[in-house]
């Protein structure tokens, strides 16, 4: 088997990057270029890819920073992506030309944190073998509560159900809206600022650029009391995931039952075929705290929780990748 080769990304690789991204076994459209570039003044990307002769076979999303490469801070998930075809001994190749490569740079660390296994569209555990080849340390763990849309044992409790009675005797509506606008100014600024001194992670004019370019992909979803907005969800489809990416109501969610309604409608009807609805995390204090109130409410519609993991591994390290094919 020969050597992998490792470059750095630049901007005459887009097309290339993007073909192997839609046709790798685990990968979504959040590492898309046109996504991963809407905020690329925060980052220094240092994305890499991994060719055998002149084929690609691998990409790692990544920035850069403080002598750390990440992969990456402005997705929330990452990792290496891999084509459909390859192969594990090449998979094991390709870890180690990219710790390779960064180690010769004098990037000595790269924090990872693979894409949850609810998004691989083929089974992506070579990572974890060799993350523990690679004697990588676990410096952090999210839980992510899921719904699996198939497991008819976990049903909607009698609590969100009563929400939505109550949402039906104020005769809310439920639409789905291309202006993120209102809900953005109305709801969730005004939230995040109010309840925890927070700015959404995307600005209103770059999660409208990013709908303009995955139409399929990011959709808005807002309650009405009349002409009046109460609540919303933005809401970031895969193939196999309804991830939901915001979440937030006015004061009145308990008396209108607002986001009991909204997330009926979605889990039952709208989203019903999708295999997993991602709720998210309910963590806080990186990972080491849980918000005990709003895991319960995602636990009622019947999710239960997924580890979401992130990695410190010396790039030098490569060297535990030699000899273990026997």
């Amino acid at each position: 088997m020969k050597t992998p080769i490792v470059k750095r990304y630049t901007s005459e690789d887009r097309i290339l990057w993007n073909k192997f991204v839609e046709e790798s076994k685990n990968a979504t459209f959040l590492f898309h270029r046109d996504f991963m570039e809407y905020h690329s003044e925060r980052f220094e990307d240092y994305s890499l890819l991994v060719f055998e002769d002149t084929v690609l076979i691998a990409v790692l999303p990544a920035n850069i920073e403080k002598g750390v490469l990440y992969s990456h801070q402005g997705l929330s998930y990452g990792g290496v992506v891999l084509s459909k075809k390859i192969k594990f001994p090449k998979v094991l190749a390709c870890y180690k030309a990219i710790l390779q490569f960064l180690a010769t740079r004098k990037i000595e660390e790269l924090i990872l944190k693979p894409i949850p296994r609810i998004y691989q569209k083929l089974a992506s555990d070579e990572v974890d073998y060799i993350l523990f080849l690679l004697k990588s340390t676990l410096i952090r763990r999210y839980l992510t509560s899921v719904i699996e849309q198939q497991n008819s044992i976990l049903n909607i409790q009698s609590n969100r159900k009563e929400g939505v009675k109550k949402a039906k005797k104020h005769q809310l509506t439920i639409r789905e809206d291309s202006d993120f606008e209102v809900f953005w100014n109305t709801i969730l600024i005004p939230n995040l600022k109010s309840r925890h001194q927070a700015t959404p992670v995307h600005t209103v004019e770059e999660i409208e650029k990013l709908a303009i370019q995955f139409p399929n992909n990011i959709r808005q979803f807002n309650v009405y009391n009349k002409d009046k907005i109460v609540a919303g969800t933005t809401v970031f489809e895969t193939n196999e995931v309804a991830h939901i990416q915001y979440i937030s109501s006015d004061e009145n969610r308990q008396k209108l039952g607002s986001l009991d309604y909204l997330f009926s409608t979605l889990i039952l009807e709208v989203y019903k075929d999708k295999k997993y609805v991602d709720f998210g995390i309910s963590n806080e204090s990186q990972g080491l705290k849980i918000n005990t109130g709003l895991q319960y409410w995602k636990e009622c519609f019947g999710a239960r929780s997924i580890s979401h993991d992130f990695y410190n591994i010396k790039t030098n390290n490569y060297v535990f990748l030699e000899n273990v094919l026997l």
